[in-house]
């Protein structure tokens, strides 16, 4: 299966889909971050890290964001699992095409939760945490989709190890550059995405999130067309 994979790799239409995936992560948490206060839907890392930060006693930080992420981005990932399990064995198309179409549902659902809600004592504050919660769930929905495909230099949400990687193969550690071509991009369409999501911010938070489940849909679903049963 894995050089099964790496054939279509090659072919470019799964690379490329991939990099629209890792530039849509670049937007979410540039949207998460500056429009939702300290908070990254797609690292959890950098969570868990604010949640620290919080409890020691910093100034500025609140736990809260950084906790709803976290439990988002859990039972996304979770979400996941169960799609995987539930459906991988009938064949990857309709696999893939299940968690593009919920993570795709979950972005749609923060961009209209973003354009605000009129319930509880502080409307404003539910809001925020909701659009957190659906961004959250649907990087983690996509982080363990995109990690049954065992790539690890093309993971959509995170770029230690892919940066690891584009270090430790390059010729000056006496290696070959393996992959270094999309290694590379991957890290270049996660900044364009993070400057795009910050520009993009300038018009509010709707036309950013509803931008980034339409590229997902229509990227993921292009994947899946691409790929074997």
């Amino acid at each position: 299966m894995k050089h099964e994979l790496e054939s279509e790799l090659e072919r470019g239409r799964v690379v490329v889909s991939l990099l629209v995936l890792t530039m849509v992560t670049g937007v979410v948490d540039a949207v998460s971050y500056l429009g939702l206060g300290r908070v990254l839907a797609g690292n959890m890392t950098g969570n868990v890290l604010f949640l620290a930060f919080a409890f020691a006693g910093a100034s500025g930080l609140s736990a809260e964001g950084p906790l709803f992420s976290l439990v988002g981005f859990l039972a996304g990932a979770m979400a996941g699992g169960r799609i995987h399990a539930a459906l991988s064995a009938g064949g990857r198309r309709r696999w893939i095409r299940t968690a593009v179409l919920l993570e795709a549902a979950l972005l749609f659902g923060a961009a209209f939760t973003s354009m605000g809600v009129s319930v509880g004592p502080d409307p404003e504050r539910l809001r925020v945490l909701t659009v957190i919660v659906f961004l959250a769930s649907a990087m983690g929905l996509r982080n363990a989709t995109i990690g049954q495909l065992n790539l690890r230099d093309l993971t959509t949400t995170v770029l230690t190890t892919t940066l690891a990687a584009l270090a430790a193969d390059s010729s000056v550690a006496g290696r070959d550059n393996f992959r270094i071509g999309r290694r590379v991009a991957s890290v270049i369409c996660m900044f364009g995405g993070a400057v795009a999501g910050t520009l993009l911010l300038r018009f509010g938070l709707t036309l950013p999130l509803a931008l980034s489940g339409t590229a997902v849909l229509a990227t993921g679903w292009s994947m899946a067309a691409s790929m074997k049963d």
